[in-house]
């Protein structure tokens, strides 16, 4: 790492993720590019991607919090959550199949989807704070997918490709928080009919709205707070599962409802064609 100015580290790493995402063809860790075990070098990353999709037309409408749940956290061998950023173009209606080869090597997680109905501006954000600025809640499904190959990462790789964000799914009927206890809620996840993750809001770093406070209270530090109609997903109730084309998927969050999606297959598409 010692060649590498840290400005021209992050640039190569961004560039290496992002040709990844370009070509559908995953890179190597990028870890090896920036300082070992240097998160904020990895989030300069993760920015200077974000701000080029922006200057490109993306439309930025949230964020994801990662790492929150114990199995996801034991899963990927790392003990703190993380963030990403969530474009308009990650958005994937209910009842859309996911199109074969939109995504490197997907997994798919059930969370509690916020939606903000005002702005977080607060460094020391406080509960009553979340809940006053919440609209609604939603099940979500996170497809989550890493550029790098075979999900060969470390906390620094996951933060620099953008929390390993891929695709997200919300369900469709709004939920105000005074009609349910987010800690309490269960979650069953799905896979063909075959149930392959569970568990509870105290599974998501106690709670959704924990999860919610520590990215409120980051994003403000950085001077890039939440905003008024950001989606927040707040990370998962439980272990991620493989997806493959063909694959259907369906969360059942107590108090929320449903949520589903399907990846589509080569045969299928090439028949609707």
């Amino acid at each position: 790492m010692s060649a590498h100015e840290p400005a021209d580290a992050v640039a190569e790493a961004a560039a290496v993720l992002a040709e990844a995402t370009r070509t559908g063809v995953p890179c190597a860790p990028v870890r090896s590019l920036l300082p070992e075990g240097d998160i904020e070098a990895a989030y300069a990353v993760q920015r200077l991607n974000a701000e080029r999709g922006i200057a490109a037309g993306r439309r930025l409408v949230g964020r994801k919090i990662g790492l929150t749940s114990p199995a996801v956290q034991r899963q990927l061998g790392v003990d703190r959550p993380d963030f990403g950023a969530l474009f308009a173009d990650m958005a994937v209606p209910e009842g859309q199949p996911i199109a074969p080869g939109r995504l490197l090597q997907p997994k798919v997680e059930a969370e509690v989807a916020l939606v903000l109905g005002a702005d977080l501006p607060y460094r020391d954000p406080t509960v009553a704070d979340l809940l006053r600025a919440t609209a609604f809640a939603l099940p979500a499904l996170e497809i989550v997918d890493s550029r790098v190959a075979g999900w060969d990462i470390t906390i620094v790789d996951t933060v620099a490709d953008n929390a390993s964000c891929g695709l997200y799914v919300l369900g469709g009927t709004p939920v105000p928080l005074d009609r349910v206890d987010l800690r309490s809620v269960t979650m069953s996840l799905t896979r063909n009919g075959e149930a392959v993750s569970e568990g509870t809001g105290a599974d998501c770093l106690g709670s959704p709205l924990t999860a919610a406070l520590w990215l409120a209270a980051a994003l403000a530090r950085l001077g890039d707070p939440l905003r008024a109609g950001d989606t927040v997903l707040t990370g998962a109730l439980g272990p991620m599962a493989v997806a493959a084309e063909g694959d259907a998927f369906t969360a059942h969050i107590e108090g929320l409802g449903t949520v589903s999606t399907t990846f589509a297959s080569a045969a299928t598409e090439g028949a609707a064609a």
